[in-house]
């Protein structure tokens, strides 16, 4: 099992030259490079355009990346973004559904980007033998983050760090995950980041008012309703206030 390393800083600028290599890396990518400890062989699970594993082999240490497509498109847009790169040797592209191209232990560190908590969920389940070394998993939900905390946590992952990105005027989340057995103090506390609460983000004010919105909007839709969801409108509330308790403690001098 892989430790995490020290934040590390990179200044995530692409040489000129044209190709894949030439073009920024976006912010909350760089943050997930510096999250990928040197020396370890990766496997970025939905590349896109590969470039991550260009950075991760030009910048990061990694002596090997692996990055997979699920379908033959974005395969194909990949392979030619890589056509052109210098780095293309040490970049192992394979064409396949999830971790199943990957053999057990093949690879370190398993990075599943910009999809979202349900289809990571999916990804994971469906792994088999690949999760069974231990590598370390780092994850960055579009969507549905309590729905995978819910399930690392009933399969025996601790999530070891949580980060907020701001980019483009959205809020991202980064989540690093190792193999053990964790119990919440607080289980409300997975629907909002227990490593986020727990460092005191310096972005989870404005992440908790965001997701507070959201939530107010549901119970106005809950409370307009026919035939209101009694159940349901009570774990929102429950939710709403577990949510100010932590804003309230954020916002004040005190440790959480």
């Amino acid at each position: 099992m892989l430790a995490l390393p020290p934040f590390r800083r990179y200044d995530g600028a692409m040489k000129a030259g044209g190709g894949v290599h030439a073009v920024e890396l976006p912010k909350r990518l760089k943050t997930i490079a510096a999250w990928v400890p040197r020396g370890a062989v990766a496997a970025d699970i939905g590349t896109d355009h590969a470039l991550l594993p260009v950075h991760l082999v030009r910048e990061g240490g990694c002596p090997r990346v692996i990055a997979t497509e699920a379908s033959p498109g974005p395969w194909r847009r990949a392979a030619a973004a890589l056509a052109a790169s210098p780095w293309r040797e040490r970049i192992d592209l394979r064409l396949g559904d999830g971790l199943s191209t990957l053999a057990p232990g093949e690879a370190q560190v398993l990075i599943l980007a910009g999809m979202g908590g349900a289809t990571m969920c999916g990804i994971l389940a469906a792994a088999g033998d690949v999760l069974e070394a231990g590598p370390l998993l780092l994850l960055q939900p579009m969507n549905g983050a309590w729905a995978l905390r819910r399930w690392l946590y009933g399969h025996d992952w601790h999530l070891a760090r949580e980060k907020l990105v701001a980019e483009k005027r959205r809020l991202f989340l980064i989540m690093a995950a190792v193999p053990g057995r964790e119990v919440p103090d607080e289980p409300l506390d997975l629907a909002i980041g227990p490593r986020l609460i727990e460092g005191r983000d310096p972005l989870l004010p404005a992440y908790l008012a965001d997701m507070a919105a959201r939530l107010e909007r549901l119970a106005a839709s809950l409370a307009a309703a026919p035939h209101p969801g009694v159940e349901k409108a009570a774990a929102v509330e429950k939710l709403l206030n577990r949510i100010e308790e932590v804003r309230s403690r954020c916002l004040s001098p005190e440790k959480i």
